[in-house]
């Protein structure tokens, strides 16, 4: 069992910046891929990045890309998400994920955190 608990979130201008944090308890974390996925009122949950455990090869949604950057230190068991120049469309709650590979698809992840909640306003 791996244990996720995100932080970071909150209001924000467009324009701005905000780094996301989850920490993961329980199993091997230096083991997983970790992803963040992203729901917005009303729509589904989508794939946002990842990064993978061992080359910590990156993959990032074309919505976000040069925008957001992922990464992970194993060290305390933790991964980042900087996002800078939000959007209002960035809108949505963030969720932390581990799985065994930096899939795209959330099907693919095992465990999930509760989610953080980040607002940009236009």
């Amino acid at each position: 069992q791996v244990y996720l608990v995100e932080s970071g979130g909150g209001l924000v201008q467009a324009g701005d910046s905000l780094r996301l944090s989850c920490v993961a308890s329980g199993r091997t974390f230096s083991s997983y891929a970790m992803a963040w996925f992203r729901q917005a009122p009303g729509k589904e949950r989508e794939f946002v990045a990842s990064i993978s455990w061992r080359s910590r090869t990156t993959y990032y949604a074309d919505s976000v890309k040069g925008r957001f950057t992922i990464s992970r230190d194993d060290a305390v068991n933790t991964v980042y998400l900087q996002m800078n120049m939000l959007k209002p469309e960035d809108t949505a709650d963030y969720y932390c994920a581990a799985g065994q590979t930096a899939a795209t698809d959330r099907r693919r992840y095992d465990y999930w955190g509760q989610g953080t909640q980040v607002t940009v306003s236009s």
